[in-house]
């Protein structure tokens, strides 16, 4: 069984993104080194990857509701599992990384180039749909509970009690 996905890891995640991007900008500013501006065809992956793990989720949250009649294989289902996981995760670092380069730029006394703020929080805003889309496949990948599993029912329930 595959836990599901803490608030307090994916803050700490996007926390850790942000220190890390301002902190590079600074270190390549200090050495005399370009910044990194992200580009907008990152946050348009970002999205369209959102897209395929909340499609890929679809087919198993189906299944396992009865609105299907065909099995779904055990293996893809953890995969896609994984992949949701893997995307929440992906995009916390990846938004807060985005965030910090963004808070680096407005920083700064002198304007960066044409539209790197904008960037910034547009990919930002990719990374965040990515995020709430594995978290929502996540969701469309849980099994519902029995209703004849003594463990699903709530011990504080008197209709749950034995």
């Amino acid at each position: 069984m595959v836990a599901r996905t803490s608030a307090v890891h994916l803050v700490t995640i996007a926390a850790a993104g942000a220190v890390v991007g301002w902190l590079l900008e600074v270190v390549l500013t200090a050495s005399g080194n370009p910044i990194v501006t992200p580009s907008v065809a990152l946050a348009v992956s970002l999205f369209l990857i959102a897209v395929i793990v909340v499609v890929l989720a679809v087919p198993i949250y189906r299944s396992s509701r009865g609105l299907r009649k065909e099995r779904v294989n055990p293996f893809f289902a953890l995969r896609v599992v994984v992949l949701a996981k893997a995307s929440s995760f992906a995009g916390a670092l990846l938004g807060g990384t985005a965030l910090g380069i963004a808070v680096y730029l407005l920083s700064r006394t002198v304007s960066p180039e044409t539209g790197a703020i904008a960037t910034s929080f547009v990919v930002s805003a990719g990374a965040i749909v990515l995020l709430i889309a594995g978290l929502v496949a996540e969701y469309l990948c849980t099994i519902p509970p029995d209703d004849d599993d003594p463990s699903s029912r709530n011990p504080m329930d008197p209709q749950g009690a034995a």
